[in-house]
């Protein structure tokens, strides 16, 4: 293994948090440019109503992209401790057999979403003026979404083994190459929304191309091959069972923002759209306290392997003093600067005063999400997914739902809608870190454990 890679067991603590966490925080800041340039292009050069279908194709995206996501970390979690265990031969196999099981589950899923995209769109009532571009932008995405989840559990891998720089230095290449895509086949060819789909898929297959030259230069023996996925049947099973109840952790919350788009649906187009850019930008501090958590999950993986229950709480102060500090900078940048943010997708004051409203809303509670995604890291890092997906079901998906519907049934106001976001964020916090320091002594027990 090059030493391009950090290893979490010795030295000092903050230091290589920081080294780690930076680049995964840029690459999360990247990845929403990716996203967001899709909306920045439609809502300058197309219209209002592309703008909408983009917004409502990217909560569906989303979520068949969480399910991924959340699987690679049991990949993740593998690896990290077989690196930190010192266990090279065995951290090599579970590399090449999350990788193949990428590339088939993303070649399926691929084939699926060209057949039920429109299923998809209609399941979540758009109007009528937005669905056709909608399922055109969906049916493109999600013929291509091989791409996008193959690069991200290759990611993982990375991360796993200490590599946070590779996957932002990719990121960097290819949202710069999304972006000129974006403008060739919108402002110049006039492709409209398919247009902006065809970036989306060509970067992501790119980004495919570079993440695996890359674990093949970290590792050598890496290389993509079906042949051992019988014979690691085992190993396979420690992946999924760490990694399924995170993915369905993500994709059932989700989910749940399909449903909270249905209720935003019972509004108009503009409030589609002014929600759409505000949710673009609420991303950029989101998305990183995510990256917070998946650096946490890596370096807790790393000192499993290694059995240093002293150095994973000393990561974990770390990682959540670095969360918040994160979250709360940036949140307080955006909150003054909400109006000019929401006016570079689109000059419509009537869009701009329903996203300047909604991230007005959300950004003093982003304190609150760091620390559910430092609990929910730590967790992870253990090998502890159920429980906590549990706890995040209940917080993020029955609570807000609940809230909403008995909330608009009252009053038909799309503030109403906005507060579900805090209620749901604080709700888990509370839930999922009460149980990590119910659970750390247990988990610190097991260190003593020999590692299978």
């Amino acid at each position: 293994m090059e030493r391009r890679t950090i290893d979490f067991t010795e030295g000092n603590i903050l230091k290589k948090l920081t080294l780690f966490a930076i680049p995964i925080v840029l690459a999360e800041l990247l990845q929403n440019l990716y996203n967001t340039a899709d909306a920045l292009v439609v809502g300058n050069f197309v219209g209002d109503k592309a703008l909408a279908a983009v917004s409502v194709c990217t909560a569906i995206s989303q979520m068949v992209v969480g399910f991924f996501n959340g699987m690679s970390i049991g990949a993740s979690v593998v690896v990290s401790r077989y690196f930190g265990a010192g266990e090279n031969e065995r951290m090599s196999a579970s590399m090449r057999n999350g990788f193949a099981s990428a590339v088939l589950l993303g070649t399926a899923l691929s084939v699926a979403g060209i057949f039920v995209a429109p299923s998809l769109i209609r399941m979540i009532s758009v109007p009528a003026e937005v669905y056709g571009d909608a399922v055109i932008y969906l049916r493109i995405y999600l013929a291509g979404i091989l791409f996008t989840v193959i690069y991200n559990v290759a990611a993982g891998l990375l991360r796993a083994v200490g590599d946070s720089r590779g996957p932002f230095t990719i990121l960097a290449a290819v949202c710069a190459l999304n972006v000129v895509l974006d403008l060739v086949f919108v402002a110049w060819l006039r492709l409209g929304v398919a247009g902006v789909a065809c970036a989306t898929v060509i970067s992501q297959f790119v980004s495919v191309l570079a993440v695996y030259s890359r674990l093949r230069r970290n590792e050598p023996s890496f290389r993509l091959t079906f042949a051992e996925l019988k014979r690691e049947k085992r190993l396979i099973a420690d992946m999924i069972g760490i990694g399924m109840p995170a993915g369905v952790q993500n994709s059932l919350i989700l989910f749940s923002n399909l449903f909270v788009w249905k209720y935003i649906s019972s509004f108009d187009a503009v409030s589609m759209a002014g929600m759409g850019a505000a949710g673009k930008i609420d991303r950029f501090v989101a998305l990183p306290c995510k990256a917070f958590g998946l650096a946490l999950t890596t370096y807790v993986g790393q000192n499993v392997g290694a059995r240093k229950a002293e150095r994973i709480r000393g990561g974990v102060r770390c990682c959540a003093t670095l969360a918040l500090c994160y979250s709360v900078t940036l949140g307080t940048i955006l909150y003054f600067s909400a109006d000019k943010m929401i006016r570079l997708f689109n000059g419509n004051p009537l869009v701009i005063s329903v996203g300047v409203q909604m991230m007005r809303t959300l950004l003093p509670f982003y304190a609150v999400m760091a620390l559910r995604e430092v609990s929910l890291g730590v967790t992870r890092g253990y090998g502890d997914t159920k429980i906590p997906m549990l706890l995040s079901l209940f917080g993020m998906v029955v609570v807000r739902q609940v809230y909403l519907a008995i909330a608009l049934a009252i009053e038909h106001r799309i503030a109403l809608v906005f507060w579900g976001y805090p209620i749901a964020w604080i709700t888990t916090a509370v839930l999922t870190f009460g149980y990590y320091l119910l659970k750390r002594k247990s988990y610190e027990a097991r260190l003593h454990e020999p590692l299978e």
